[in-house]
């Protein structure tokens, strides 16, 4: 089975990301934070971890079967993480444990991975234009 290339670099540097701001994160709240670490904090990097993956996974399938429809299922994947996490972020409040303290937690990492999402994206569109400018001025 191959993979892309630019599913192997989104999957590293996820896995990166998650790593390095999963760490940062229970650093903060060890060492600038304590007491105030939360057992429900491991969940956080997880999730947006797992849903990077299967955003990935939809974009290597969308890029082969039907790559007109990148954009859309780009907007229909943010509009579904957006859904997911106000589903989670509604139980947080239901179940009231340090409901403040999950949810800036949670909104910081949403930020992060929306930013990252984006510049990855937004490369990868950029860099398949050119490559299309290139091949068309070669055959020109």
């Amino acid at each position: 089975m191959s993979i892309s290339i630019t599913k192997r670099n989104f999957l590293y540097q996820i896995t990166l990301l998650s790593l390095i701001a999963g760490w940062l994160g229970a650093g903060i709240f060890h060492y600038a934070l304590p007491g105030h670490y939360f057992g429900g904090y491991p969940f956080i990097p997880v999730y947006f971890f797992l849903f990077g993956l299967f955003e990935i996974s939809m974009f290597d399938a969308c890029r082969k079967h039907t790559p007109q429809k990148m954009l859309l299922l780009y907007m229909a994947m943010k509009v579904m993480k957006m859904l997911l996490s106000v589903i989670l972020l509604v139980y947080c409040l239901a179940v009231r444990e340090e409901a403040k303290l999950f949810l800036l937690t949670f909104i910081i990492y949403y930020i992060v991975y929306l930013i990252y999402e984006t510049w990855f994206f937004f490369t990868y569109e950029v860099t398949k234009k050119q490559k299309k400018e290139k091949k068309n001025e070669t055959n020109a």
